[in-house]
Parts: C-alpha cells; sequence; structure tokens
C-alpha cells in the first residue's frame, strides 16, 4: 500500500501521546469539504484505560465562538442586524460606557467612552471589554473576579448586567484585545432571535450542518462519552512532559445542568464528526453550506485597524495574524507558522482544541484533545506544518 501523504503527522500526532503531552487525539484533514485524512490515537481516561474514539465528548471552550460568530451572520443575513450598529440598540445597559484612564490605579478612574460599542467592536475584540482571566492581579481581572461576571449560575442577561456596571479597559475600535465580548454576543442573538442561544444554535446551524452531539450541558445518556480533562504538570512550560487529571476544570459540575450559562464564548461540547461538519459548510462544495458566499469572504478578511493585531500575554506576536468576523486570519505566517499558511482562519479551545481553513487554499484541518490550556502549545504548530506539507504545501 502506498504511504499516505500524512503519515508524518501521525507519527508526531503518536509521539505527542507517548510522551505525555497528550492524553489522546484525533484529527481530520479536508481537501474542500472531501475528507482526505482521518487519526484517532490515544486514550479518553488514561486511568480507567479507555482509548479514545471518533464519538468522545470534548469541552471545546472557545471553539464555541465559531458558532456564536455564525449565528449573529446568519441574523446579518436574515437584516436583523448590522455590523455598523451600536449594541445599545439591543442591548441598552451596553450604552454610555466608560474607559479606565491609561495607568489608573483605582476601577473608579474613568473618562467617557469616545463612541459606541458596535456589532463588528464585538466580533473583532475591539469592544473594549476584556476576558478578566488571563491577567491576574490587573485592576480589570480583580474587577470582573469581585462582580462575579464568570458565575455560570448567571444567565446571559445577568452576566451582561455585570458587565454594563464596569468600565471598559480601552475605547473601543482602539486596540485588540481577547475579551468576553463573544459572549456578549451569545446574549445579542438571545435579543434578536428571541430564543435561547441553545435553542438557535440547534435551529440554524447544528440541525442544518448534521451536528448531533454540540451542546451546553451532557445528557445522563452519553455522559460516558465525554473525554477526561488532563493539564499539563506545569501550565506555565509546555516543554515538560506529563499530565494530570482535572476533573473539576473549568468548575466542579461544569457541562452537568442545563441551567447552566450557555456562553457563547465558550461553553459547549462537541464531537470531531461535529466539528468536521461545521468547518465543511464554511467550504465550498456540495451539501448543507452555512453561511453566503460573500458574507464568508467578509468573515475571512482582516477587520482590524492598521497596527493592531491579536495578542496574548506571555505569548509571540505576529503582526501578521489579524482578525475577521470572529476568528483570526493570517495575512502574512511567521517564521512559526507553515510558509504557505496565508488567508487561513482559525481558532481553538482553551483544552486544547483546534480548527482551520484555508480559502485560499481550499484546505482544512480539525484536531480535538483535552490538554487544559493546550491551545498553542507545540502540537498545535506541529499539527499544523505536518498538515500543510501532506498537502503538498
Amino acid at each position: 500500500m502506498p504511504t499516505s501523504p500524512f503519515q508524518p503527522l501521525h507519527a508526531a500526532m503518536q509521539s505527542q501521546v507517548d510522551r505525555g503531552f497528550l492524553p489522546g487525539v484525533s484529527t481530520v484533514l479536508l481537501r474542500g469539504r472531501e475528507v482526505v485524512d482521518r487519526f484517532v490515537c490515544g486514550q479518553a481516561d488514561r486511568e480507567a484505560g479507555v482509548p479514545l474514539r471518533e464519538d468522545h465528548l470534548f469541552r471545546v471552550f472557545s471553539n464555541t465562538k465559531l458558532l456564536t460568530s455564525c449565528a449573529v451572520l446568519l441574523l446579518m443575513e436574515d437584516g436583523k442586524l448590522a455590523m455598523s450598529d451600536p449594541i445599545e440598540r439591543y442591548i441598552p445597559e451596553l450604552g454610555n460606557r466608560q474607559v479606565l484612564r491609561p495607568g489608573a490605579t483605582r476601577i473608579d478612574d474613568v473618562e467617557p467612552a469616545r463612541r459606541s460599542i458596535t456589532v463588528e467592536h464585538l466580533m473583532t475584540h475591539t469592544s473594549g471589554l476584556v476576558y478578566g482571566a488571563f491577567d491576574p492581579g490587573t485592576l480589570m481581572f480583580n474587577a470582573y473576579t469581585q462582580a462575579g461576571v464568570h458565575n455560570p449560575l448567571l444567565t446571559n442577561a445577568q452576566m451582561v448586567e455585570k458587565l454594563a456596571a464596569l468600565p471598559l479597559g480601552f475605547h473601543p475600535g482602539e486596540q485588540w484585545e481577547y475579551s468576553m465580548a463573544t459572549d456578549v454576543l451569545g446574549r445579542l442573538v438571545e435579543v434578536v432571535s428571541g430564543q435561547s442561544l441553545g435553542d438557535f444554535f440547534q435551529q440554524r446551524i447544528c440541525a442544518p450542518v448534521g451536528m448531533v452531539d454540540t451542546a451546553f450541558w451532557v445528557t445522563p445518556e452519553k455522559r460516558e462519552r465525554l473525554a477526561a480533562l488532563y493539564g499539563g504538570v506545569d501550565l506555565l512550560d509546555p516543554t515538560k512532559p506529563g499530565l494530570k487529571r482535572m476533573d473539576d476544570a473549568p468548575f466542579p459540575g461544569a457541562y452537568s445542568s442545563p441551567k447552566l450559562r450557555q456562553s457563547g464564548g465558550g461553553g459547549l461540547v462537541s464531537t470531531l464528526d461535529d466539528t468536521v461538519r461545521l468547518v465543511q459548510a464554511l467550504m465550498p462544495g456540495d451539501g448543507p453550506t452555512l453561511l453566503k458566499p460573500e458574507t464568508l469572504a467578509l468573515m475571512s478578511r482582516n477587520h482590524l485597524a492598521p497596527g493592531q493585531c491579536v495578542k496574548f500575554v506571555n505569548m509571540p506576536v505576529n503582526p501578521g495574524r489579524v482578525f475577521g468576523l470572529g476568528s483570526s486570519v493570517l495575512v502574512k505566517p511567521s517564521a512559526i507558522d507553515p510558509p504557505a499558511a496565508t488567508d487561513e482562519v482559525s481558532w481553538g479551545g482553551l483544552a486544547g482544541t483546534m480548527w482551520w481553513f484555508n480559502p485560499r487554499l481550499n484546505i482544512a484541518g480539525v484536531l480535538m484533545t483535552q490538554r487544559y490550556f493546550g491551545y498553542g502549545n507545540p502540537y498545535c504548530f506541529e499539527f499544523k506544518h505536518l498538515a500543510y506539507k501532506g498537502f503538498g504545501y
């Protein structure tokens, strides 16, 4: 039998498992909508010795943002909102914002916002909102924590009320910072559609595309399919081998009840095949298509102002990684990106899942695993480099 051009990728992923960096990993590669490679190795539960299967459920965290962003774009296609709309048109309490002054040492050292937050600001993480999760000790982190912004028992409406009582971290449109913006977009979808976010996802995205296992909670009959969550032995050093089980992350009882908040920024569980079906629906070809071609083109181009780019604390900055409507867009590969990856659209989740598609080359990839704080670890770059090489680029 001829050797698969993706054999080096399989070997690399198996090595990640064997060396104790990943518990298990499953990947799919697409050319157009055609699955050209599928690989699964490792375990879903190391302690119980359960091999990883293609039907296992994963906590996809920020992969959720792709569905929420698509939901907003569907409402735009319906003529129910526009990217330029001020958010207070739909969520009045987010109007008339106050902004933390540069160098402020108190949370009440603020000035009026120079402009309204727009839907596009929220789609591009330039709204002035922050995450309040990845920068311990800062004024905004402390304020979000004290206000209970991330409390999973809040509804989306209550979460927005908490945010409305706090200042923005910067003036809307003036910088990029990863944030709670997509959670606010989840609330926007609820207000405009008149449905819960989960019901909208089911009706307009999951059912049409054929995603049968994607939801905000795991029903009792599916619980044995939920892969165990692990973290590295040193969360600050992803090059150190070894895994520790993290049953109580992101919080005890997560995904166990329909009463928990339907977080548009990070609340879903999903499977390999469901994620593949979603990406396929964003690629040209026969079968279910989620968005119009012109909407996909709009989603896949840069919407940041000159000089703005994706930046994370303690991560290398590539000025060529900018942002479209809901996802990053690579306009110029850096040394750590595949050389042919220009125009790639991508994102990933806190527990190590990732997806990408390149509309210029008409190829795509999906990786599913459960390593907490894994996205951006070396295996992500290895997967992408070897995928592009397997495709011949």
